[in-house]
């Protein structure tokens, strides 16, 4: 394990899992459900992509301010790109704060802040350097903690109204659609391409909520969820270094966010730096 490192970021350039699955929903639309690539203009029409991609598009415009859709390639960057947090290695660095406040006291922590990259974890040992009072260094962090967890629920927000809006708007394409065929019915002529739009639009808006907008969403939530219990280890963690909690009793408490392999990792590795001193 590296031992310096509280998170360890392995940065891929794409997550070839949501990458490949996007596409792959395309492939078997356009081989398999459509019967041959040859049929594939049949299934593109420019009125129903103006009225379902337009219309999705400028209703999220209409909804979010400017600023918002300033932040919008940081957050969907996150589908693609993968930040994963190793639990294990924030442990094992806490347990060793733990070590260290007990043999030479919390002041001595100061000198290891700047091994620290995640900015969570240093302000929490940072403060409890600084001797702030328990209560007030849990309030401080679940503070940053809100603030991460509202910044995301906006981001689901997006993805949610987009994909609330594709199958509305595919059903008001739709409605288009069989009015201007009711309305040319004397027309023969004018009906498949009315016809096209009914069905189109729908299919449009499928595509738009089930395929792109569902998966991203989707993964947004896990990488979420993935953020907010390492940053739960970690206040834990700090509050009990602050309170000067035995390292063992600490391991204890945070190996409980281990599944069971990395937990008897964990232990076997702390059992073998304790001989090896």
């Amino acid at each position: 394990m590296k031992s310096e490192l509280i998170i360890i970021y392995y940065i891929h350039p794409m997550d070839l899992n949501g990458v490949i699955g996007i596409v792959l929903c395309f492939v078997v639309l356009i081989v398999w459900g459509m019967g041959d690539v040859s049929n594939l203009p049949l299934f593109l029409d420019g009125p129903s992509t103006a009225i379902v991609i337009g219309g999705t598009f400028m209703s999220l415009v209409a909804g979010y301010p400017g600023n918002f859709w300033k932040t919008i390639p940081g957050f969907m960057k996150m589908f693609v790109v993968v930040h994963k947090y190793d639990i294990a290695d924030t442990i094992s660095q806490i347990i060793g704060f733990a070590e260290q406040a007990r043999r030479e006291g919390i002041l001595a922590l100061e000198n290891s802040l700047e091994k620290l990259d995640d900015p969570f974890l240093k302000k929490g040992i940072q403060l409890a350097v600084d001797g702030t009072e328990k209560a007030q260094i849990e309030e401080i962090l679940e503070a940053e903690k809100d603030s991460i967890e509202k910044r995301h629920a906006a981001n689901w927000a997006f993805l949610e109204a987009m994909i609330a809006m594709g199958p509305s708007y595919g059903m008001m394409g739709t409605v288009i659609g069989l009015v201007l065929m009711l309305k040319n019915m004397s027309d023969p002529s004018m009906i498949g391409p009315a016809m096209a739009i009914c069905l189109i639009t729908t299919f449009y808006g499928s595509i738009l909520a089930n395929m792109i907008g569902w998966p991203i969403s989707t993964k947004l939530k896990i990488r979420h969820i993935e953020e907010m219990e390492v940053k739960q280890v970690m206040l834990e963690g700090i509050l009990a270094v602050q309170a000067g909690v035995n390292p063992r009793m600490v391991q204890y408490k945070l190996a409980a966010y281990l599944k069971p392999e990395a937990r008897a990792k964990l232990e076997a590795d702390k059992e073998k730096e304790k001989q090896g001193r």
